[in-house]
Protein backbone atom coordinates (compact mmCIF):
# COMPACT_ATOMS: atom_id res chain seq x y z
CA UNK A 1 0.00 0.00 0.00
CA UNK A 2 1.42 3.34 -1.03
CA UNK A 3 1.58 6.08 1.62
CA UNK A 4 1.69 9.85 1.52
CA UNK A 5 4.83 11.61 0.38
CA UNK A 6 7.08 12.71 3.23
CA UNK A 7 7.97 15.87 1.31
CA UNK A 8 7.70 17.44 -2.13
CA UNK A 9 10.46 19.40 -3.83
CA UNK A 10 13.78 20.27 -2.21
CA UNK A 11 12.60 22.36 0.72
CA UNK A 12 12.32 21.05 4.24
CA UNK A 13 11.69 22.25 7.78
CA UNK A 14 12.13 20.63 11.18
CA UNK A 15 8.75 18.92 11.00
CA UNK A 16 9.83 17.37 7.70
CA UNK A 17 13.04 16.12 9.30
CA UNK A 18 11.02 14.53 12.10
CA UNK A 19 8.70 12.80 9.59
CA UNK A 20 11.68 11.53 7.62
CA UNK A 21 13.38 10.23 10.75
CA UNK A 22 10.25 8.43 11.97
CA UNK A 23 9.56 6.85 8.57
CA UNK A 24 13.15 5.65 8.20
CA UNK A 25 13.16 4.37 11.81
CA UNK A 26 10.06 2.26 11.21
CA UNK A 27 11.63 0.45 8.24
CA UNK A 28 15.08 0.22 9.85
CA UNK A 29 13.86 -1.32 13.08
CA UNK A 30 10.86 -3.37 11.96
CA UNK A 31 11.93 -4.58 8.51
CA UNK A 32 15.75 -4.62 8.59
CA UNK A 33 16.10 -5.46 12.27
CA UNK A 34 18.59 -2.67 12.99
CA UNK A 35 19.24 -1.90 16.63
CA UNK A 36 20.48 1.63 17.22
CA UNK A 37 21.34 4.14 19.92
CA UNK A 38 18.83 6.98 20.28
CA UNK A 39 19.42 9.63 17.63
CA UNK A 40 20.31 13.29 18.08
CA UNK A 41 20.23 15.08 14.72
CA UNK A 42 21.75 18.55 14.52
CA UNK A 43 21.46 20.92 11.55
CA UNK A 44 24.66 22.88 10.90
CA UNK A 45 26.02 25.30 8.28
CA UNK A 46 28.79 24.61 5.77
CA UNK A 47 31.20 26.63 7.93
CA UNK A 48 30.32 24.56 10.98
CA UNK A 49 30.85 21.41 8.91
CA UNK A 50 34.32 22.71 7.98
CA UNK A 51 34.99 23.36 11.65
CA UNK A 52 33.89 19.82 12.52
CA UNK A 53 36.22 18.47 9.82
CA UNK A 54 39.11 20.34 11.37
CA UNK A 55 38.59 18.95 14.88
CA UNK A 56 38.27 15.27 13.90
CA UNK A 57 34.49 15.61 13.68
CA UNK A 58 33.97 15.84 17.42
CA UNK A 59 31.52 18.36 18.95
CA UNK A 60 33.91 19.16 21.83
CA UNK A 61 37.66 19.33 21.53
CA UNK A 62 40.64 21.13 22.99
CA UNK A 63 42.38 23.89 21.04
CA UNK A 64 45.43 23.30 18.88
CA UNK A 65 46.93 25.26 16.00
CA UNK A 66 46.76 22.24 13.67
CA UNK A 67 42.95 22.31 13.76
CA UNK A 68 42.97 25.92 12.53
CA UNK A 69 45.43 25.04 9.79
CA UNK A 70 43.23 22.15 8.69
CA UNK A 71 40.18 24.42 8.72
CA UNK A 72 41.92 26.95 6.46
CA UNK A 73 42.98 24.21 4.02
CA UNK A 74 39.49 22.73 3.75
CA UNK A 75 37.87 26.14 3.51
CA UNK A 76 40.21 27.31 0.74
CA UNK A 77 39.60 24.21 -1.35
CA UNK A 78 35.85 24.37 -0.73
CA UNK A 79 35.55 28.09 -1.59
CA UNK A 80 37.44 27.55 -4.86
CA UNK A 81 34.96 24.82 -5.77
CA UNK A 82 37.66 22.17 -6.00
CA UNK A 83 36.06 19.93 -3.41
CA UNK A 84 32.59 19.49 -1.97
CA UNK A 85 31.77 18.85 1.64
CA UNK A 86 30.62 15.61 3.14
CA UNK A 87 26.88 15.65 3.59
CA UNK A 88 27.15 14.38 7.15
CA UNK A 89 29.31 13.67 10.13
CA UNK A 90 28.26 11.12 12.71
CA UNK A 91 29.59 10.73 16.25
CA UNK A 92 29.84 7.36 17.99
CA UNK A 93 28.03 8.47 21.14
CA UNK A 94 24.89 7.51 23.03
CA UNK A 95 22.72 9.23 21.89
CA UNK A 96 24.30 9.01 18.44
CA UNK A 97 24.91 12.53 17.09
CA UNK A 98 24.44 13.09 13.35
CA UNK A 99 25.21 16.45 11.75
CA UNK A 100 23.25 17.35 8.61
CA UNK A 101 23.95 20.46 6.56
CA UNK A 102 21.23 23.07 6.17
CA UNK A 103 22.17 23.38 2.47
CA UNK A 104 21.06 19.78 1.81
CA UNK A 105 17.83 19.12 -0.08
CA UNK A 106 15.06 17.11 1.58
CA UNK A 107 16.16 14.03 -0.38
CA UNK A 108 19.74 14.44 0.81
CA UNK A 109 18.57 14.82 4.40
CA UNK A 110 16.71 11.53 4.00
CA UNK A 111 19.82 9.88 2.59
CA UNK A 112 22.01 11.21 5.40
CA UNK A 113 19.59 10.16 8.14
CA UNK A 114 19.32 6.66 6.66
CA UNK A 115 23.10 6.40 6.18
CA UNK A 116 24.38 7.93 9.41
CA UNK A 117 21.60 7.86 11.99
CA UNK A 118 20.72 4.23 11.26
CA UNK A 119 23.51 2.55 9.25
CA UNK A 120 26.56 3.88 11.10
CA UNK A 121 24.60 4.00 14.33
CA UNK A 122 23.82 0.25 14.21
CA UNK A 123 27.43 -0.54 13.32
CA UNK A 124 28.81 1.55 16.20
CA UNK A 125 26.50 -0.15 18.66
CA UNK A 126 27.24 -3.73 17.65
CA UNK A 127 30.68 -4.13 16.07
CA UNK A 128 33.03 -5.81 18.54
CA UNK A 129 35.88 -3.38 17.86
CA UNK A 130 33.77 -0.42 18.95
CA UNK A 131 32.33 -2.36 21.87
CA UNK A 132 35.83 -3.25 23.00
CA UNK A 133 37.59 0.08 22.63
CA UNK A 134 35.01 2.87 22.92
CA UNK A 135 32.56 4.16 25.49
CA UNK A 136 29.67 5.89 23.67
CA UNK A 137 28.05 6.96 26.94
CA UNK A 138 31.19 8.56 28.31
CA UNK A 139 32.92 10.11 25.30
CA UNK A 140 31.28 13.54 25.50
CA UNK A 141 31.98 13.82 29.23
CA UNK A 142 35.58 12.83 28.62
CA UNK A 143 36.03 15.35 25.78
CA UNK A 144 34.55 18.05 28.01
CA UNK A 145 37.02 17.11 30.77
CA UNK A 146 39.93 17.10 28.28
CA UNK A 147 39.00 20.49 26.86
CA UNK A 148 38.72 22.07 30.31
CA UNK A 149 41.89 20.41 31.60
CA UNK A 150 44.03 21.59 28.70
CA UNK A 151 42.54 25.10 28.83
CA UNK A 152 43.47 25.26 32.53
CA UNK A 153 47.00 24.09 31.69
CA UNK A 154 47.30 26.87 29.13
CA UNK A 155 46.36 29.46 31.74
CA UNK A 156 48.70 28.02 34.33
CA UNK A 157 51.75 27.02 32.27
CA UNK A 158 51.40 29.14 29.14
CA UNK A 159 50.05 28.48 25.66
CA UNK A 160 53.47 27.89 24.13
CA UNK A 161 54.39 25.23 26.70
CA UNK A 162 51.13 23.34 26.22
CA UNK A 163 51.37 23.68 22.44
CA UNK A 164 54.86 22.14 22.37
CA UNK A 165 53.62 19.24 24.45
CA UNK A 166 50.59 18.68 22.21
CA UNK A 167 52.77 18.88 19.09
CA UNK A 168 54.95 16.09 20.45
CA UNK A 169 51.99 13.99 21.62
CA UNK A 170 50.18 14.37 18.28
CA UNK A 171 53.32 13.30 16.40
CA UNK A 172 53.34 10.08 18.45
CA UNK A 173 49.59 9.39 18.22
CA UNK A 174 50.01 6.49 15.73
CA UNK A 175 52.30 4.89 18.32
CA UNK A 176 49.90 5.67 21.18
CA UNK A 177 47.56 2.74 20.60
CA UNK A 178 47.14 -0.71 22.10
CA UNK A 179 46.60 -2.93 19.06
CA UNK A 180 45.93 -6.19 20.79
CA UNK A 181 42.64 -7.13 22.46
CA UNK A 182 42.48 -5.88 25.97
CA UNK A 183 39.41 -4.54 27.68
CA UNK A 184 40.15 -0.91 28.31
CA UNK A 185 37.09 1.24 27.64
CA UNK A 186 37.31 4.98 28.22
CA UNK A 187 34.95 5.95 30.99
CA UNK A 188 35.46 9.12 32.96
CA UNK A 189 33.85 7.92 36.18
CA UNK A 190 35.71 4.62 36.08
CA UNK A 191 38.95 6.41 35.28
CA UNK A 192 38.52 8.72 38.25
CA UNK A 193 37.89 5.80 40.60
CA UNK A 194 41.02 4.07 39.40
CA UNK A 195 43.18 7.17 39.36
CA UNK A 196 44.23 6.91 42.98
CA UNK A 197 45.36 3.30 42.52
CA UNK A 198 47.22 4.28 39.39
CA UNK A 199 48.94 7.13 41.17
CA UNK A 200 50.19 4.89 43.94
CA UNK A 201 51.34 2.28 41.46
CA UNK A 202 53.12 4.92 39.37
CA UNK A 203 54.94 6.27 42.42
CA UNK A 204 56.04 2.80 43.44
CA UNK A 205 57.22 1.91 39.95
CA UNK A 206 58.84 5.29 39.46
CA UNK A 207 60.77 4.94 42.72
CA UNK A 208 61.87 1.42 41.85
CA UNK A 209 63.19 2.61 38.53
CA UNK A 210 64.79 5.93 39.20
CA UNK A 211 66.40 5.29 42.55
CA UNK A 212 68.92 3.55 40.32
CA UNK A 213 70.23 6.92 39.17
CA UNK A 214 74.06 6.96 39.47
CA UNK A 215 75.32 8.15 42.81
CA UNK A 216 72.01 7.98 44.64
CA UNK A 217 70.85 4.46 45.01
CA UNK A 218 72.62 1.36 45.90
CA UNK A 219 72.54 -1.84 43.99
CA UNK A 220 70.87 -0.36 40.96
CA UNK A 221 73.69 -1.24 38.61
CA UNK A 222 73.14 -4.88 39.42
CA UNK A 223 69.51 -4.79 38.51
CA UNK A 224 69.13 -7.72 36.16
CA UNK A 225 68.20 -6.88 32.64
CA UNK A 226 65.15 -9.11 32.61
CA UNK A 227 63.90 -7.68 35.90
CA UNK A 228 64.39 -4.15 34.62
CA UNK A 229 62.52 -4.91 31.44
CA UNK A 230 59.73 -6.56 33.44
CA UNK A 231 59.41 -3.52 35.69
CA UNK A 232 59.21 -1.29 32.65
CA UNK A 233 56.74 -3.57 30.87
CA UNK A 234 59.06 -4.00 27.90
CA UNK A 235 58.82 -4.44 25.04
CA UNK A 236 56.10 -1.80 24.79
CA UNK A 237 54.39 -0.81 21.53
CA UNK A 238 52.34 2.00 23.09
CA UNK A 239 55.01 4.68 23.28
CA UNK A 240 52.71 7.39 24.66
CA UNK A 241 51.67 5.03 27.46
CA UNK A 242 55.32 4.25 28.23
CA UNK A 243 56.24 7.94 28.38
CA UNK A 244 53.22 8.75 30.53
CA UNK A 245 54.25 6.15 33.10
CA UNK A 246 58.05 6.22 33.01
CA UNK A 247 59.54 9.38 31.42
CA UNK A 248 61.73 10.87 34.17
CA UNK A 249 61.36 14.58 33.45
CA UNK A 250 57.65 14.93 32.79
CA UNK A 251 55.54 16.80 35.30
CA UNK A 252 52.19 15.37 36.46
CA UNK A 253 50.13 17.73 34.28
CA UNK A 254 52.24 16.73 31.24
CA UNK A 255 51.59 13.04 31.92
CA UNK A 256 47.85 13.78 32.08
CA UNK A 257 47.95 15.56 28.71
CA UNK A 258 49.76 12.58 27.16
CA UNK A 259 47.08 10.35 28.60
CA UNK A 260 44.31 12.47 27.08
CA UNK A 261 45.91 12.30 23.63
CA UNK A 262 46.52 8.56 24.02
CA UNK A 263 42.93 7.78 25.01
CA UNK A 264 41.53 9.84 22.15
CA UNK A 265 43.85 8.04 19.70
CA UNK A 266 42.58 4.73 21.08
CA UNK A 267 38.99 5.92 20.70
CA UNK A 268 39.47 6.37 16.94
CA UNK A 269 41.38 3.11 16.52
CA UNK A 270 38.30 0.96 15.63
CA UNK A 271 37.43 3.33 12.79
CA UNK A 272 40.81 2.65 11.19
CA UNK A 273 40.13 -1.08 11.24
CA UNK A 274 36.55 -1.01 9.96
CA UNK A 275 36.46 1.63 7.23
CA UNK A 276 35.26 -0.75 4.49
CA UNK A 277 32.74 -2.51 6.74
CA UNK A 278 31.43 0.64 8.43
CA UNK A 279 30.86 2.52 5.17
CA UNK A 280 29.63 -0.64 3.49
CA UNK A 281 27.08 -1.18 6.25
CA UNK A 282 25.84 2.43 6.17
CA UNK A 283 25.70 2.50 2.35
CA UNK A 284 23.86 -0.83 2.16
CA UNK A 285 21.37 0.36 4.80
CA UNK A 286 20.65 3.69 3.09
CA UNK A 287 20.21 1.85 -0.23
CA UNK A 288 17.65 -0.52 1.30
CA UNK A 289 15.91 2.21 3.29
CA UNK A 290 15.54 4.71 0.43
CA UNK A 291 14.45 1.92 -1.89
CA UNK A 292 11.75 0.89 0.57
CA UNK A 293 10.57 4.49 1.03
CA UNK A 294 10.16 4.69 -2.75
CA UNK A 295 8.39 1.34 -2.99
CA UNK A 296 5.89 2.42 -0.35
CA UNK A 297 5.27 5.76 -2.02
CA UNK A 298 6.84 7.88 0.72
CA UNK A 299 9.31 9.56 -1.63
CA UNK A 300 8.57 10.43 -5.27
CA UNK A 301 10.30 9.37 -8.47
CA UNK A 302 12.21 12.66 -8.72
CA UNK A 303 13.58 12.29 -5.21
CA UNK A 304 14.50 8.68 -5.86
CA UNK A 305 16.46 9.65 -8.99
CA UNK A 306 18.25 12.37 -7.01
CA UNK A 307 19.14 9.77 -4.39
CA UNK A 308 20.40 7.30 -7.01
CA UNK A 309 22.66 9.98 -8.49
CA UNK A 310 24.28 10.67 -5.12
CA UNK A 311 24.49 6.99 -4.26
CA UNK A 312 26.14 6.17 -7.60
CA UNK A 313 28.69 8.95 -7.17
CA UNK A 314 29.56 7.70 -3.66
CA UNK A 315 30.05 4.10 -4.80
CA UNK A 316 31.98 4.90 -7.98
CA UNK A 317 35.26 3.02 -8.34
CA UNK A 318 37.62 4.63 -10.90
CA UNK A 319 39.89 2.34 -12.94
CA UNK A 320 43.52 2.14 -11.90
CA UNK A 321 44.62 4.30 -14.87
CA UNK A 322 42.01 7.03 -14.29
CA UNK A 323 43.29 10.47 -13.18
CA UNK A 324 40.79 10.29 -10.32
CA UNK A 325 42.01 6.90 -9.05
CA UNK A 326 43.22 7.05 -5.46
CA UNK A 327 43.03 3.43 -4.40
CA UNK A 328 40.04 1.27 -3.56
CA UNK A 329 36.94 3.25 -2.63
CA UNK A 330 35.75 1.80 0.73
CA UNK A 331 32.14 2.77 -0.06
CA UNK A 332 32.30 0.84 -3.35
CA UNK A 333 34.01 -2.28 -2.00
CA UNK A 334 31.95 -2.38 1.19
CA UNK A 335 28.63 -1.88 -0.59
CA UNK A 336 29.42 -4.44 -3.31
CA UNK A 337 30.43 -7.03 -0.72
CA UNK A 338 27.21 -6.47 1.27
CA UNK A 339 25.14 -6.83 -1.88
CA UNK A 340 27.13 -9.90 -2.84
CA UNK A 341 26.40 -11.51 0.53
CA UNK A 342 22.72 -10.74 -0.04
CA UNK A 343 22.93 -12.50 -3.42
CA UNK A 344 24.71 -15.53 -1.94
CA UNK A 345 22.08 -15.84 0.79
CA UNK A 346 19.14 -15.37 -1.58
CA UNK A 347 20.24 -16.79 -4.95
CA UNK A 348 23.44 -18.81 -4.60
CA UNK A 349 25.22 -20.52 -7.48
CA UNK A 350 27.03 -23.84 -7.18
CA UNK A 351 30.25 -21.89 -6.84
CA UNK A 352 28.78 -19.94 -3.92
CA UNK A 353 27.64 -23.16 -2.22
CA UNK A 354 31.21 -24.47 -2.49
CA UNK A 355 32.85 -21.31 -1.17
CA UNK A 356 30.22 -20.25 1.40
CA UNK A 357 28.41 -23.39 2.57
CA UNK A 358 27.37 -21.82 5.89
CA UNK A 359 25.39 -18.91 4.41
CA UNK A 360 24.55 -19.90 0.81
CA UNK A 361 20.80 -20.20 0.35
CA UNK A 362 19.90 -19.59 4.02
CA UNK A 363 17.39 -16.98 2.85
CA UNK A 364 17.72 -14.24 5.51
CA UNK A 365 20.36 -11.79 4.35
CA UNK A 366 19.79 -9.36 7.24
CA UNK A 367 20.48 -12.04 9.84
CA UNK A 368 23.75 -12.89 8.08
CA UNK A 369 24.72 -9.23 7.64
CA UNK A 370 23.97 -8.30 11.24
CA UNK A 371 26.23 -11.16 12.33
CA UNK A 372 28.98 -10.02 9.95
CA UNK A 373 28.75 -6.37 11.05
CA UNK A 374 29.05 -7.41 14.68
CA UNK A 375 31.93 -9.85 14.47
CA UNK A 376 34.44 -8.85 11.79
CA UNK A 377 36.86 -6.08 10.93
CA UNK A 378 38.06 -5.14 7.42
CA UNK A 379 40.88 -7.65 7.03
CA UNK A 380 38.95 -10.64 8.41
CA UNK A 381 35.81 -9.58 6.52
CA UNK A 382 37.62 -9.51 3.17
CA UNK A 383 39.50 -12.73 3.92
CA UNK A 384 36.22 -14.49 4.70
CA UNK A 385 33.62 -13.00 2.33
CA UNK A 386 35.29 -11.70 -0.87
CA UNK A 387 33.74 -14.06 -3.39
CA UNK A 388 35.21 -15.35 -6.67
CA UNK A 389 32.37 -13.66 -8.53
CA UNK A 390 33.22 -10.28 -7.01
CA UNK A 391 36.91 -10.81 -7.74
CA UNK A 392 35.99 -11.35 -11.40
CA UNK A 393 33.58 -8.40 -11.47
CA UNK A 394 36.20 -6.11 -9.97
CA UNK A 395 38.89 -7.57 -12.30
CA UNK A 396 41.25 -8.02 -9.39
CA UNK A 397 44.74 -9.42 -9.89
CA UNK A 398 47.65 -9.71 -7.53
CA UNK A 399 50.60 -7.94 -9.10
CA UNK A 400 53.98 -8.10 -7.32
CA UNK A 401 56.36 -5.19 -7.89
CA UNK A 402 59.68 -6.31 -6.36
CA UNK A 403 62.49 -3.80 -6.73
CA UNK A 404 64.98 -6.68 -6.83
CA UNK A 405 63.43 -7.97 -10.05
CA UNK A 406 63.17 -6.16 -13.40
CA UNK A 407 59.64 -7.29 -14.24
CA UNK A 408 56.21 -7.17 -12.62
CA UNK A 409 54.82 -10.55 -11.63
CA UNK A 410 51.14 -11.52 -11.82
CA UNK A 411 51.09 -13.70 -8.71
CA UNK A 412 47.41 -14.68 -8.65
CA UNK A 413 44.89 -15.19 -11.44
CA UNK A 414 41.25 -16.25 -11.54
CA UNK A 415 41.40 -19.88 -10.49
CA UNK A 416 40.77 -21.50 -7.10
CA UNK A 417 44.27 -20.95 -5.80
CA UNK A 418 44.31 -17.44 -7.25
CA UNK A 419 41.04 -16.50 -5.53
CA UNK A 420 42.44 -17.57 -2.17
CA UNK A 421 45.71 -15.71 -2.79
CA UNK A 422 43.84 -12.59 -3.87
CA UNK A 423 41.68 -12.61 -0.77
CA UNK A 424 44.73 -13.01 1.46
CA UNK A 425 46.75 -10.32 -0.29
CA UNK A 426 43.88 -7.80 -0.35
CA UNK A 427 42.98 -8.55 3.28
CA UNK A 428 46.62 -8.00 4.26
CA UNK A 429 46.40 -4.44 2.95
CA UNK A 430 43.77 -3.71 5.60
CA UNK A 431 45.69 -5.20 8.53
CA UNK A 432 46.90 -2.43 10.81
CA UNK A 433 50.23 -4.22 11.11
CA UNK A 434 50.53 -4.15 7.33
CA UNK A 435 50.74 -0.36 6.97
CA UNK A 436 51.70 0.93 10.43
CA UNK A 437 55.40 0.55 11.30
CA UNK A 438 56.11 -1.97 14.05
CA UNK A 439 58.03 0.18 16.55
CA UNK A 440 58.54 -0.83 20.17
CA UNK A 441 60.46 0.45 23.17
CA UNK A 442 62.85 -2.38 24.01
CA UNK A 443 65.20 -1.06 26.69
CA UNK A 444 66.34 1.84 28.84
CA UNK A 445 69.78 2.46 30.28
CA UNK A 446 68.71 3.20 33.84
CA UNK A 447 72.12 3.17 35.43
CA UNK A 448 74.00 5.14 32.77
CA UNK A 449 72.97 7.93 30.44
CA UNK A 450 69.26 6.99 30.47
CA UNK A 451 69.26 6.35 26.75
CA UNK A 452 65.96 5.03 25.43
CA UNK A 453 66.25 2.23 22.87
CA UNK A 454 63.57 1.39 20.30
CA UNK A 455 63.37 -1.19 17.54
CA UNK A 456 61.60 -0.88 14.23
CA UNK A 457 61.05 -4.34 12.77
CA UNK A 458 61.40 -3.93 8.99
CA UNK A 459 59.18 -6.10 6.83
CA UNK A 460 59.46 -6.38 3.05
CA UNK A 461 62.27 -3.82 3.06
CA UNK A 462 60.01 -0.95 4.15
CA UNK A 463 62.34 1.37 6.03
CA UNK A 464 61.18 4.55 7.80
CA UNK A 465 61.11 7.74 5.75
CA UNK A 466 64.09 9.73 7.03
CA UNK A 467 62.53 13.20 7.36
CA UNK A 468 59.43 11.97 9.22
CA UNK A 469 61.46 9.64 11.41
CA UNK A 470 63.80 12.47 12.43
CA UNK A 471 60.91 14.78 13.27
CA UNK A 472 59.00 12.21 15.33
CA UNK A 473 62.13 11.01 17.13
CA UNK A 474 62.95 14.64 17.97
CA UNK A 475 59.58 14.98 19.68
CA UNK A 476 60.13 11.66 21.45
CA UNK A 477 63.56 12.73 22.72
CA UNK A 478 62.11 16.00 24.05
CA UNK A 479 59.44 14.10 25.98
CA UNK A 480 61.90 11.50 27.26
CA UNK A 481 64.47 14.12 28.19
CA UNK A 482 67.54 12.11 27.14
CA UNK A 483 69.01 10.41 24.08
CA UNK A 484 66.84 8.15 21.97
CA UNK A 485 68.24 5.40 19.76
CA UNK A 486 66.02 3.78 17.12
CA UNK A 487 67.40 0.68 15.41
CA UNK A 488 65.79 -0.63 12.24
CA UNK A 489 65.95 -4.43 12.44
CA UNK A 490 65.30 -6.84 9.59
CA UNK A 491 62.33 -8.89 10.81
CA UNK A 492 63.69 -12.07 9.20
CA UNK A 493 67.44 -11.97 9.76
CA UNK A 494 67.45 -9.77 12.93
CA UNK A 495 70.24 -7.77 11.31
CA UNK A 496 70.50 -4.08 12.22
CA UNK A 497 69.88 -2.19 8.97
CA UNK A 498 70.10 1.38 10.18
CA UNK A 499 70.34 3.44 13.37
CA UNK A 500 68.85 6.83 14.25
CA UNK A 501 70.24 8.67 17.27
CA UNK A 502 68.46 11.81 18.49
CA UNK A 503 69.15 14.08 21.46
CA UNK A 504 66.62 16.35 23.15
CA UNK A 505 66.76 20.04 22.30
CA UNK A 506 67.60 20.97 25.88
CA UNK A 507 70.05 18.08 26.33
Amino acid sequence: MRGELLFEGKDWDFETIQRIHDAVATIAHKELGLDTFANQIEVITAEQMLDAYASTGMPLFYKHWSFGKRFAQHEGIYRMGLQGLAYEIVINADPCISYIMEENSATMQTLVIAHAAFGHNHFFKHNYQFRQWTDPEGILDYLSFAKTYIANCEERYGHAEVERLLDAAHALMPQGIDRYPRKRPMNLQLEEKREQDRKEERERLYDDLWRTVPGRARGSRQLASDKRRALLGLPQENILYFLEKVAPRLKPWQREVLRIVRLIAQYFYPQQQTKVMNEGCATYCHYRLLGRLHETGQIGDGSFLEFLTSHTNATRQPFYDSPSYSGINPYALGFDMMRDIERIVREPTEEDRYWFPEIAGTGDEMEVLRHVWANYRDDSFIAQFLSPRLIRNWRLFHVVDDREHPHLEVAAIHNERGYRDLRRSLAAQYEVGGYAPDIQVVDVDLAGNRKLVLHHRVRDGKMLELANASMVLGHLANLWGYEVLLQEIDATSEQVLKEHMVRPEHG
